[in-house]
């Protein structure tokens, strides 16, 4: 029997038929899966899973499948490669979840033939015959790297994910490039000449004017010097102000360079702050290079972001800016969609900018999925942030010690210090008001959007803005735009935000109000005020003051901690005060509140008897865990987008051109705005905001029904 009978894929060329058989897609496959598993030792393992993986199309079933597709015949072709390779769990998985995701693993002694599950298809009969494999090919024995054999389930299920990318990126380039072989993903680069460039730039403070740029220079030395040290974990406790953007991707591109590493990924805690490092990166290096990665991003018809749309899929990229939302659910999912990038992930340069950001209730499994890349798959990681949230502890349980890369913290704090943080005690709306009306700049950052539009509303309009997360994109960033040119024209604006506003955001106020909240917030709205020491620190006050209300239960232990560090320390700049803030809130947690949904546990233990639940952990381990809906805003912009929406013209791009005029809102809201019969509703759950009344460009949507923390996390 000819290879030939066997068809993987067909194409139409004009009027020729075009046939890629089973046995030239195994070949290719495995050629770029073991390509892709050669970092972290896995090549056997790769080898065998990706000749494995479609053994089930030798088959008369699976041929009459590509012949006759009107038919919509469904052909089972990934459980007899699993089956074929049971002996070999990770293998076996990766195999099996090819098409479909990674399955539970489920329970061998009571699983059926009938399950889903990983055991249910192993005792699964009744398949079509493809034993024709035989004639075309042998299977490799396969083997896991050193690290994958001792008897760590944790370590075992990150392997199999990693081990799955491989394989399922494989088996999708492999087919683009049959199936389009005109597709260019322009997939090359040299870091080396990216590192230049960027040393070219930084140069230029080089020598540096006045003691603000000294500080700066030190750090980029300190950069360039360490970036050629070992492999491991690092952090980067630079003051804000301190240039810790470049001087991160600084240390990135040398350590890289310097270990022939293969990219470098920024990953970074809001969408509201990405844009901003992505466009730096980009006038830095150059569009083409950065891959800007997560749910606001836009992309056009032009060849060069054409390219740019295709390495959103799995990361080959030289440099990568993303969310913390994408990353680290990318780790923790069963979907080959989002888990073709993670084996990109090994040998590269990871910068986690804001650490301090990292979601306290999935702070145990972040902090394993860093570890893991650190210690077995060739990585680098790097906690980058003005207020180092402690984690030496936690890494100390993988055997992993952080090196600090700032010289002289104590020194470099003192000397980017530019702001006087005072209490000025308990005050209603009113008060506050009066009292940011006596100052023409201002910032006032507040716990609540409701609060934060009740206090704007008792402002003078001139100047005036009102930040949170009722407002969609497209607003947020016209109105920061605006913000951002008045402080520097010198005319009144006085800006009340929910916390949106205090991670990475450049903005430069005389002064600055914060109501009691985590000292990490606290400390990160100081940074917005004085940011470039033009004033005495003692002229630029962030005053700290409490509403008389009641405290958000979200925030109530922030505060609880905050306010014990506010008795202990007089300066709370320092990184000692921090790290105790850090270390007590975590104390008054306790261990449970850091693994809320026990991913780890998971793991470890299994979920109700069944072992290695891929699919149900993937379903739990959501970031953003609150059932928000998206309300879309009809307005000029975004007419012609709702038009197609309406129409199901769906596509990716239309959802990220939308996304651009969306808002997302918790079910109150949603609920209040479907009862005042203001919004029609899609098929998809979400609506379209039929009332235009009730969307104001400055305050955002209203009714505000839920008046909740703005939990500003994307």
């Amino acid at each position: 029997m000819n290879e030939l009978w066997f068809p993987a894929h067909i194409r139409i060329d004009g009027d020729q038929t075009v046939v890629q058989t089973v046995l030239e897609h195994l070949r290719g496959t495995e050629a770029l899966a073991v390509s892709f598993a050669k970092p972290f030792h896995a090549e056997k393992d790769a080898s065998l899973a990706a000749r494995a993986h479609d053994i089930g199309k030798f088959s008369a079933d699976f041929k009459t499948h590509i012949l006759h597709p009107e038919r919509n015949m469904h052909v089972d072709h990934s459980t007899a490669g699993a089956q074929a390779i049971r002996d070999n769990l990770p293998a076996a998985f990766a195999v099996a979840g090819h098409h479909g995701g990674l399955p539970d693993g489920g329970n061998m002694r009571t699983a059926t033939g009938d399950d889903s599950t990983f055991a249910g298809r192993l005792k699964r009969k009744g398949l079509p015959d493809c034993s024709a494999w035989k004639q075309f090919l042998t299977l490799p024995t396969g083997g896991a790297p050193d690290f994958c054999k001792a008897p760590d389930r944790l370590v075992w299920q990150f392997y199999t994910r990693m081990l799955y990318s491989c394989l399922v990126d494989a088996d999708f380039l492999d087919t683009e490039r049959f199936m389009n072989p005109q597709t260019d993903r322009g997939t090359e680069w040299d870091l080396r000449e990216l590192e230049t460039s960027l040393n070219a730039y930084t140069n230029r403070i080089y020598p540096p004017q006045g003691a603000l740029n000294e500080m700066r220079c030190r750090v980029l030395d300190a950069c360039r010097s360490v970036g050629k040290g070992p492999k491991g974990l690092y952090t980067l406790t630079v003051p804000t102000g301190g240039g810790k953007t470049l001087a991160s991707l600084t240390f990135a591109l040398r350590h890289a360079v310097y270990h022939g590493m293969d990219r470098v990924i920024y990953v970074i805690p809001y969408t509201s702050i990405i844009d901003q490092t992505a466009d730096t990166f980009r006038r830095v290096l150059g569009d083409s290079c950065v891959l800007e990665h997560h749910s606001g991003v836009l992309f056009d018809d032009t060849e060069a972001d054409q390219k740019l749309a295709l390495a959103t899929e799995n990361w080959d990229m030289p440099v990568i800016v993303t969310t913390a939302v994408q990353f680290f659910e990318s780790l923790y999912a069963n979907r080959s969609s989002k888990c073709r990038k993670l084996h990109n992930l090994a040998n590269s340069v990871i910068v986690f900018d804001e650490a301090q950001m990292l979601p306290l209730p999935y702070l145990k499994p972040c902090v394993f999925a860093i570890a893991e890349l650190v210690r077995h798959y060739g990585s680098t990681a790097l906690l980058c942030t003005a207020t180092q949230p402690a984690l030496e502890a936690f890494f100390l349980d993988y055997g992993l010690q952080t090196t600090e890369i700032c010289p002289e913290r104590e020194r470099m704090f003192s000397a980017f210090q530019r702001t006087t943080i005072k209490r000025i005690g308990a005050l209603s709306v009113e008060e506050l008001g009066a009292r940011l009306q006596k100052h023409a700049q201002v910032l006032c950052v507040v716990n609540l959007r409701k609060t934060a539009a009740d206090l704007a509303r008792i402002l003078p309009e001139e100047g005036r803005f009102c930040l949170t997360t009722l407002l969609c994109p497209a607003d947020r960033k016209r109105l920061l735009h605006e913000i951002r040119q008045r402080l520097k024209d010198g005319l009144p604006c006085r800006v009340i935000s929910t916390s949106l506003i205090e991670a990475g955001v450049d903005v430069d106020f005389p002064n600055a109000f914060r109501e009691l909240a985590g000292l990490d917030s606290i400390l990160q709205t100081a940074g917005r005020c004085n940011r470039e020491g033009r004033r005495a620190a003692e002229d630029s006050v962030v005053a700290v003051f409490s509403l008389q209300k009641s405290v958000p239960k979200m925030i109530r232990q922030n505060i609880d901690a905050t306010n014990r560090i506010l008795k202990k320390y007089s300066d709370l700049n320092q990184p000692e005060a921090v790290a105790a803030y850090f270390q007590f809130l975590r104390s008054l947690k306790g261990s449970e509140e850091m693994d809320q949904r026990h991913i780890l546990e998971a793991f470890e233990r299994g979920i109700n008897g069944c072992a290695f639940p891929f699919a149900q952990v993937a379903g739990r381990f959501q970031l953003i865990d609150s059932p928000t809906r998206t309300v879309y805003i009809l307005r000029a912009e975004s007419e012609e987008l709702i038009s197609q929406l309406r129409s199901r013209q769906l596509s990716r791009k239309l959802f990220r051109q939308l996304g651009q005029y969306g808002v997302n809102v918790y079910p109150d809201h949603f609920q209040a705005l479907r009862d005042a019969g203001a919004i029609s509703l899609l098929p998809s759950g979400d609506g379209i905001l039929e009332d235009s009344t009730l969307y104001d460009p400055t305050f955002g949507l209203q009714p505000n029904a839920e008046p909740d923390i703005d939990r500003y996390t994307q």
